[in-house]
């Protein structure tokens, strides 16, 4: 497993997803994803399965301190008092007393940047989360984060089919992990030739070697959803293998503009 260490917080660079998860198959779906050797799970209020999530950890078994457990705060609730009510919410919802890292799942332009961020900086003072970090942030509104204080990572859409090397330059300057949602273009990188290829050579899926290419960038991490057993294990099952720098150059070049996620509230993306 590779990790990411900011601010005396220590992040496998793989986790499970669970958007769009809900129910007995959240609760499965996280407990397989521990089984098979996952540490890292993320989820979000907006997701509305976050006490599944926490079922799920629960009936694993595996003591609270081996994990990193990722929420995020919806966009409509970024005051100082709907944040803390909604961290609270979140930790009852998972039946935790802190999490990992806590995320703005989505900009708010109608409330102060500066006003949310340090509701989430007491917070880490708190003890109530012990990383701050932003999603579907552009390059310029990153950079205002940092400003602010320490920001672990912006967890943005990527994956082979949309080039985010701006943002990922940006990032990296800043010191600030980019988290690679729908990592696997939704399962279109099976359709992709040159993904498919390379995976033939390792005897891998073109979602594996998809992931491999994602996590063995530079201050880059992946959390895949899945719900099925089989694609748990499949999307864990990256590290007996590595990609050379002409397969990773690539990757690279099968880039273009396909952006997945694209919600009307989402900011003008650079």
């Amino acid at each position: 497993m590779r990790f990411f260490e900011k601010g005396g917080q220590k992040m496998p660079t793989l986790g499970y997803g669970t958007f769009k998860l809900s129910g007995e198959a959240c609760e499965n779906g996280v407990q397989v994803a521990i089984e098979t050797g996952y540490r890292h799970i993320d989820t979000a209020r907006m997701y509305g399965n976050e006490k599944e999530v926490g079922k799920g950890i629960k009936n694993s078994g595996i003591e609270r301190k081996e994990l990193f457990v990722t929420s995020k705060i919806p966009p409509d609730n970024l005051s100082p008092e709907q944040i803390r009510q909604e961290t609270e919410n979140s930790l009852r919802a998972l039946d935790m007393d802190y999490v990992n890292l806590m995320l703005i799942h989505w900009p708010n332009f109608d409330i102060p940047l500066e006003k949310s961020l340090e509701t989430f900086f007491q917070l880490k003072e708190e003890g109530k989360i012990n990383a701050v970090g932003v999603s579907n942030f552009t390059i310029e509104l990153t950079r205002k984060a940092a400003k602010v204080g320490e920001i672990f990572t912006n967890q943005v859409e990527y994956h082979p089919l949309l080039d985010q090397q701006k943002l990922l330059d940006a990032t990296r300057e800043l010191d600030i992990l980019l988290t690679a949602y729908s990592p696997i273009a939704r399962g279109e990188v099976n359709e992709q030739v040159t993904i498919k290829q390379i995976a033939e050579k390792y005897n891998k899926l073109p979602t594996q070697v998809t992931l491999r290419w994602l996590i063995q960038q530079d201050k880059v991490a992946a959390i895949p959803k899945a719900a099925k057993e089989n694609h748990i294990k499949s999307n864990f099952d990256i590290f007996d293998f590595e990609l050379t720098d002409e397969e990773m150059q690539q990757m690279d070049a099968v880039r273009n503009d396909h952006r997945l996620v694209d919600p009307t509230w989402a900011p003008n993306w650079d």
